[in-house]
């Protein structure tokens, strides 16, 4: 088999096989504004669930129910079809939390039928909006920017009840605003959209992000993994769960945050 040939089949092995499995991803974050009490507090993070089959987003479930999750925060897109979008949401809403459900809406959501559906099974939304989880913890989602247009996803908005000394978390599907919005102020970010660039070369190299600006305006930037905003905030991009076939070197993830006082 000739090397071109080889690098084919390993990349259609790896999106029948690994592609297709969930990752669940640790990923502890260290700030000096993380409250003292909030030392080994874990917030689970589902985007982008797509078009997920039903028994996956169960699997997940029930993966997240039994970790003991402080916190589950729902990135958005979830299904055009309010009906399908429903059903996952359902499933998800009966995962066991200390402090509650939050999502914001996606690209591919319809609105107003996602946050009816939210509303329905106990989740709260987000949309240009923040809430005290707990003492010293404000939590701050945006609308997403392709909704209507970037102004209309407000990042000061969102934190704009936030107290001097609150430890802030931003919610927002697409990263691509805090390169567009001031973020000081914020302590960490988390998103999706980019699905971990879907269809990659070793996981390196991602066609759909580089080669046109269809995904987002900044490349490989915000494509999976660790990343910092425009004012040098951290922002951590989920690949998501779901999103159509075939994935390759992108796989699917569920990421779960532990918070961590530094110094």
């Amino acid at each position: 088999m000739s090397i071109s040939g080889a690098v084919v089949a390993i990349h259609a092995l790896h999106s029948l096989t690994l592609d297709r499995i969930v990752q669940y991803v640790e990923a502890p974050f260290y700030g000096p504004r993380v409250p003292l009490a909030l030392d080994g507090y874990r917030i689970a993070f589902v985007t982008d669930t797509h078009r997920i089959p039903d028994g996956r987003i169960r699997r997940i479930a029930n993966r997240l129910d039994e970790s003991g999750i402080d916190l589950l925060l729902l990135g958005g897109d979830f299904h055009h079809d309010i009906g399908k979008a429903a059903r996952a949401l359902e499933t998800l809403s009966g995962i066991k939390t200390a402090d509650g459900i939050f999502g914001v809406e996606g690209n591919h959501d319809v609105t107003d039928d996602l946050f009816a559906a939210m509303k329905a099974h106990g989740i709260t939304p987000l949309f240009n909006s923040g809430v005290r989880v707990r003492d010293g913890f404000f939590l701050a989602g945006t609308a997403d920017i392709k909704t209507v247009c970037p102004d209309a996803a407000s990042v000061a908005a969102a934190v704009e009840n936030a107290g001097p000394d609150d430890f802030v978390l931003l919610l927002t599907h697409n990263a691509d605003i805090t390169m567009r919005q001031p973020t000081a102020g914020v302590d960490l970010i988390v998103s999706g959209h980019t699905h971990g660039g879907h269809v990659t070369f070793f996981g390196l190299w991602a066609p759909a992000l580089t080669l046109t600006r269809t995904v987002t305006h900044y490349g490989q930037r915000f494509m999976s993994g660790w990343a910092k905003s425009r004012d040098g905030v951290p922002v951590y991009v989920s690949n998501g769960v779901g999103g159509y076939f075939p994935r390759v070197f992108a796989r699917p993830q569920v990421i779960i945050f532990t918070l961590r006082r530094q110094g």
